[in-house]
């Protein structure tokens, strides 16, 4: 399918915590590596295990770690294991210091491994490298996408994408395509590029991730009925799906059976801890009056304490809970640290609301424009833009929250009085 970003319509009526992992769809794409020993990819070995006995097996073969440290990455996207990164960067040392010319698999492999640490700028420049040795070939193409998508360049990532669908019409360029036309307020051609993902998904995992994105965007929309499917796909496709939990869990909140959700919720958090997760059981508890006590707020104060020491990536749901829930001008300190690396609409978002909570109107409507500028229709940013405007006394701020509400009436569970 070709120029699918810039004619959706007219051609067939028709891109995330382990906080860098890029919510874009899975990587696809397959290293050309030696092949792995027999029985390496029987039933039950998983990538990563297959990966690392086809190094063993072939200890000076650069692909073979290469492709072990791809095997690692997308192993941190499905079970957000952060610890997993470290692994990946280890098998790309070990197989550049076999090939440090002409080692593409490695070169993109550096490329998906910055991005996940959300070092964007090295990102882009492993993706650049990478299409400039291989112009034909998708992988270089899908880190220079996450990278630029990250760095706030729009047109620039919509034009790798591009080139991905061009190369290599599969589920990482139809994901990535979905994500672009999402931001960029098309939620309908979206639609039709994620169902392109899921039909051309070869794994659960791959088609588990384009179920859940299905999900979330008719959740977006407050389209119950045709979310839960989806989330139910999901974990049809992969049980314990985290998104596809969380989906279940938010529908079933929606619906009006929140402690029902909260068990859900409750479950959810205790394997998969990421702030997303804590911050929607932590507001829905809030906003029932539940009484029972729950830990989202000591581990979501945990992980505020743990970004502010070590330095590294910030989720932006820390950003908004720490501007709810904590101090706002540590919420401000927290935006402004990760703006310097992330210039993405939802950091943008997430930095407008932290200093709005501050106090700091006039300079958090900048931000809650730039969050608008791509034309996302998102509810919880027509939310923020609209408190941040009504705080300024301007007429616009009374439409925007109208908006927030009919584009999705079920955001506001996990909005409890804040800045109605």
């Amino acid at each position: 399918m070709r120029r699918l970003i810039t004619a959706v319509g007219a051609a067939v009526a028709v891109a995330g915590c382990v906080a860098g992992l890029l919510h874009l769809g899975p990587d696809t794409s397959r290293p050309q590596a030696t092949p792995a020993p027999a029985g390496a990819h029987s039933a039950g070995v998983s990538p990563v295990d297959a990966a690392r006995k086809t190094a063993e097996a072939y200890p000076d073969d650069p692909a073979a770690w290469a492709g072990l440290a791809r095997a690692e990455i997308e192993q941190a996207r499905h079970t957000l294991d952060a610890s997993r990164l470290d692994a990946a960067d280890n098998a790309l040392r070990r197989s550049l210091a076999l090939d440090s010319t002409d080692n593409y698999a490695a070169v993109t492999g550096q490329g998906l491994l910055a991005n996940a640490r959300h070092e964007f700028v090295r990102g882009r420049e492993y993706g650049l490298r990478a299409t400039r040795m291989a112009p034909d070939r998708p992988d270089g193409y899908a880190v220079l996408a996450d990278a630029e998508i990250q760095l706030g360049n729009y047109p620039q990532a919509r034009a790798a994408v591009q080139r991905m669908l061009d190369i290599a019409p599969a589920t990482a360029a139809y994901s990535r395509a979905a994500y672009d036309l999402e931001t960029n307020g098309r939620p309908e051609d979206a639609a039709i590029a994620l169902h392109r993902a899921m039909d051309s998904a070869v794994t659960p995992d791959e088609r588990g991730f384009a179920e859940a994105r299905l999900g979330d965007l008719a959740w977006s929309q407050g389209k119950l009925s045709q979310a839960e499917p989806h989330y139910r796909r999901a974990l049809a496709a992969v049980p314990d799906h985290p998104y596809g939990q969380a989906g279940i869990a938010r529908v079933t909140a929606a619906r009006g059976h929140t402690g029902k959700a909260l068990e859900l919720y409750a479950r959810l958090v205790e394997r998969t801890p990421l702030p997303q997760f804590l911050l929607e059981t932590l507001e829905l508890r809030r906003a029932t009056g539940d009484p029972r006590p729950g830990s989202e707020r000591a581990a979501l104060s945990a992980q505020v304490q743990m970004v502010r020491a070590d330095g590294g990536p910030v989720d932006p749901h820390l950003i908004l809970y720490t501007a709810d829930h904590g101090d706002p001008r540590v919420a401000v300190e927290l935006a402004r640290r990760e703006w310097k690396h992330t210039r993405s609409v939802i950091v943008a978002d997430a930095l407008g609301w932290a200093l709005h909570r501050a106090g700091q109107d006039a300079d958090a409507l900048t931000y809650a424009r730039r969050a608008a500028a791509t034309g996302w229709k998102n509810a919880l940013f027509l939310h923020h833009r609209g408190a941040i405007e009504r705080a300024l006394s301007m007429p616009e701020g009374s439409r925007h929250l109208r908006e927030a509400v009919a584009l999705n009436p079920h955001l506001s569970i996990y909005r409890p009085d804040r800045d109605r």
